[in-house]
């Protein structure tokens, strides 16, 4: 029904809150809903929109929508703001997903002290043309739109600048109160498409118990389940069905899942990748109106990963501080970095280890370093560990460990997300730590680094290349993962071998983002011995074109902060352990062991002589990785059936000694039959 206000009163009204007539002229491309809209509130109360005699700010919300957490306390702040001024501010939330109970509870928890309304049959949203949350439609009286979109640009989907460029709400509202015309009527809106109710098909082809969750099961729920930092649960089909739309947005844009390697270069162990035939289903059960099927069929949920990803329980958990830390309600939150003593008081080695967020939905990624006393040389940067959502921990080796130096401090490195609420986060890391004796190849964390770089404003593709400066002997390359912030546009990762003058891409990054810091795990190590060098390249966009970029007009160079760049590389690197004063140590241990268990025979020069030229021959063959030791896996089948007689002291390793001691009796007992 269209109420009718006496214009004596409507001009008295004018004339109080000095709110002035806006010219249809700048409506002329805007939507017009002529007709009133009589709407209840959650808490029963009646009243219509636009609301008699004022100006109406109909603010679109949902309550899981990321951005839409983020816009609603800026919403009550301008409420606040602009209340005295003639505007009246209406929360909406229009989702077929969210129901009026999480509506109610999404209001009390931002304080939205204003009319709030669950528009369950979309009447509302359907007579403004809402496309997406958070979006904002201000009407005068006679429901003319005045400015319709968002409320400012510092939140994008995937983007967060440090403030905004433009308060486009606020500006439009502080011109209609001093009877100006709108400089910018309408704007574009950002966040999560609108869960818009669709008739389900009446014979689906697709449906959610047969086909879609079995996908969202193997590639998504790992993330988007109650507590992890994914915005919305993929796991509950009655959760699920309003979001359809927006799903199907990310996957077609190339944000969801979360990976960004070009898959005509390399295979990796972590890749994210839905088929083609996968995205085709979820298009098509969208489409035909999220069709459930038998509800009998749908999957179980999957356990939720309690405790310790690691083989066993850690052997030292070590927390970032001794507090939590607090995140902020909104805004960009730089990189926080907390140092750890952990009383080492030797060196050890890590075989394993995890780092878990206290708070997943505010994490983003955390990596943890070793930094060594000063004094002690070390290979690598000191990477120890990290966390990032639903990347899950690479296989562990028992043989294959880091080494943290005697006395070094472990540094937290982590990058919040804040999500419209203020959280708390303490983030740990466990450790299992690897005997010694057992370790046959150091991991280390190599970079490729260049901080010799200066990108010009406006520039669209600035290429800065870097490369590693050592390649370790008998070295294998197991990951990669490049590091440049919001300028960053594009890696690549070449091996070069001078043998035959081939030149390969190892890992093409044709569209990075900084939001994923991903750490691509080669399916299969690279052998180094096979390659003369690895280089990198790095491409930045310093232009109005990229919406990332902080500020355009900026000479860019080297910086820690996310508004200046970092142009590296990360390379893990795992190594045959290198011959120390224990390593002497434990072999001649060995030989004395062996010297012990020999029997009183005294062995001939000229069979000392044959079982030492045998011993070296038969390490050079198998000894893979060099240390001077022989473990099972590197012997051949007859060496392994023989490894007890030839691990004398039982220590899990075939020493030289001991192999040279076995060949002696062999050959001294092969002299005595010939007798």
């Amino acid at each position: 029904m269209m109420v009718k206000i006496p214009a004596a009163a409507l001009a008295l009204f004018l004339i109080c809150v000095t709110v002035p007539s806006v010219s249809a002229q700048t409506q002329s491309d805007l939507t017009k809903a002529s007709e009133s809209i009589d709407a209840t509130t959650i808490t029963g109360k009646s009243f219509q929109i636009p609301r008699p005699g004022n100006l109406t700010v109909l603010c679109f919300l949902g309550t899981e929508c990321p951005l839409a957490k983020l816009y609603a306390p800026r919403l009550v702040k301008l409420e606040r703001e602009f209340a005295h001024r003639g505007f009246k501010f209406v929360a909406i939330n229009s989702n077929q997903q969210d129901s009026k109970t999480e509506w109610a509870a999404f209001v009390d928890r931002n304080e939205i002290a204003f009319p709030s309304v669950k528009d369950r049959t979309q009447v509302i949203a359907n007579r403004y043309a809402i496309q997406r949350t958070p979006e904002v439609v201000v009407v005068d009286p006679q429901n003319k739109i005045l400015y319709r979109g968002r409320i400012d640009d510092q939140y994008l989907p995937g983007i967060t600048r440090s403030k905004p460029q433009r308060l486009d709400l606020r500006i439009a509202l502080s011109e209609i109160a001093e009877g100006k015309l709108v400089s910018v009527p309408a704007t574009e809106p950002e966040g999560c498409l609108l869960g818009r109710i669709k008739k389900v098909a009446a014979n689906p082809t697709v449906t959610y118990a047969r086909d879609v969750a079995p996908i969202f099961q193997k590639h998504c729920v790992e993330c988007h389940r109650s507590g992890d930092i994914g915005p919305f649960v993929m796991d509950d089909y009655d959760e699920i069905v309003g979001w359809g739309d927006m799903i199907v947005e990310t996957i077609d844009n190339g944000r969801m899942p979360p990976w960004h390697a070009d898959p005509a270069h390399g295979s990796f162990t972590n890749a994210r990748q839905l088929s083609n035939a996968a995205k085709d289903l979820v298009r098509r059960w969208v489409d035909e109106g999220y069709p459930i099927g038998d509800e009998t069929k749908i999957p179980e949920p999957l356990p939720r990963a309690e405790g310790w990803q690691l083989p066993r329980e850690p052997d030292l958990v070590l927390a970032m501080r001794s507090v939590p830390f607090t995140v902020p309600v909104d805004g960009s939150v730089e990189y926080q970095y907390f140092v750890v003593d952990p009383g080492f008081k030797e060196d050890k080695w890590v075989s394993a280890a995890e780092v878990v967020p206290g708070n997943r939905s505010v994490v983003h990624h955390s990596i943890v370093f070793v930094r060594p006393p000063d004094g002690v040389n070390t290979d690598g940067i000191g990477w120890l560990s990290a966390y990032v959502p639903g990347q899950r921990p690479p296989v562990y080796d028992p043989t294959i460990a880091r080494k943290i130096p005697a006395g070094s401090k472990l540094v937290f490195q982590q990058h919040y997300t804040p999500n419209g609420a203020e959280q708390n986060d303490l983030t740990k890391i466990g450790m299992i730590f690897a005997d010694r004796k057992n370790v046959r190849r150091e991991m280390m964390t190599l970079i490729a680094i260049n901080q010799e770089f200066e990108i010009p404003p406006g520039e669209p593709a600035v290429e800065v290349p870097a490369k590693l400066n050592w390649l370790p002997k008998d070295g294998m390359l197991h990951s990669v993962s490049p590091h440049m912030h919001f300028r960053g546009k594009a890696f690549s990762t070449r091996a070069k071998s001078n043998a035959n003058n081939n030149e390969s891409i190892l890992l093409l990054v044709k569209n990075y983002d900084f939001n994923w810091q991903h750490i691509y795990e080669f399916t299969n190590p690279i052998d180094l011995n096979k390659i003369d060098s690895l280089s990198v390249e790095m491409t930045f966009d310093n232009s109005e074109e990229n919406l990332f970029n902080p500020d355009p007009n900026e000479f860019v160079m080297w910086g820690d902060q996310t508004w200046e760049e970092m142009a590296v590389a990360f390379f893990s690197v795992s190594r045959p352990i290198r011959l120390e004063s224990t390593d002497a140590k434990a072999i001649a241990t060995s030989a004395a062991t062996v010297k012990k268990l020999e029997k009183p025979t005294d062995f001939s020069e000229q069979i000392r002589a044959k079982a030492k030229s045998f011993t070296e021959s038969y390490f050079a063959s198998n000894d893979v990785d060099r240390d001077g030791f022989l473990t099972r896996a590197e012997m051949p089948l007859v060496g392994r059936r023989n490894f007890t007689s030839l691990d004398k002291n039982r220590d899990g390793q075939a020493a030289f000694a001991e192999v040279e001691s076995e060949a002696c009796l062999r050959y001294h007992l092969k002299a005595r039959s010939k007798k």
